[in-house]
């Protein structure tokens, strides 16, 4: 099947801010996202209590931003993403929590963005980088991950994964079915699976561990995995 364009992709979140918007939600498509929100940025806090820099990498509509600053709070908040409406709704959302530093919004796409050197304490990613296609741009991207964070700095990332071995791949895809019957019915299923295929590459969470360590990162840890979707991190 051929994948989605980036503007293509834009388009569809564009017209998508609402289901976004909400923190005791999160994106329900995606399994276990109110505890996933909890356990990354409790991790990114405890790991960075004195972070001054934040980098919201497919920022959404500011969730992850807005549950970071309730843990740390006067962080300055960089926050990427190809929709501008996510982007006007994040920034507005961020900065009416009242704790945050400086607000910059950034409209583009990771993959092209200099995110610099040695600026970031914290970088979150939420169900952002199964976008990335081949192998060669997750290793581009996670070396550029690498370099923008400080040293002691942290990525923690949360994301729909597939799986090594083709029997538990069917497995699990089955059992995410399962979970989007439950929330709806078949029809939304349906759908969700139809943009999923038609959009998304995503790669096992063993291999972006061992990607993270390759790259540099000191260590890793896996927080969370249900299904198709993981939480995870790596400290520079």
């Amino acid at each position: 099947m051929k994948k989605s364009s980036v503007d293509e992709i834009r388009e569809r979140f564009d017209n998508d801010v609402e289901r976004f918007s909400n923190l005791q939600t999160g994106q329900s498509a995606t399994m276990d996202a109110p505890l996933v929100l909890e356990l990354i940025t409790s991790a990114a806090a405890v790991v960075n209590p004195k972070a001054r820099d934040l980098l919201d990498v497919g920022c959404g509509a500011g969730n992850y931003s807005i549950k970071m600053l309730s843990k740390v709070a006067g962080l300055n908040v960089t926050m990427i993403d190809l929709s501008k409406p996510m982007l006007d709704r994040a920034a507005q959302r961020v900065k009416a929590t009242g704790v945050a530093g400086d607000v910059m919004p950034v409209q583009g796409d990771v993959r092209e963005i200099d995110l610099g050197e040695d600026r970031f304490d914290i970088i979150l990613a939420a169900a952002v980088l199964h976008h990335l296609r081949d192998e060669s741009q997750w290793r581009n991207v996670f070396a550029k991950f690498y370099r923008a964070l400080r040293a002691g700095g942290s990525i923690w990332i949360s994301d729909y994964v597939n799986h090594e071995l083709p029997a538990v791949q069917a497995m699990m895809w089955e059992r995410y079915g399962e979970y989007l019957v439950s929330l709806r019915d078949e029809k939304y299923r349906d759908h969700v699976t139809a943009y999923v295929e038609r959009e998304d590459t995503p790669m096992p969470a063993t291999f972006q561990l061992e990607l993270l360590k390759s790259v540099g990162f000191a260590k890793v840890e896996l927080l969370h995995k249900n299904s198709c979707f993981a939480a995870f991190g790596a400290v520079k």
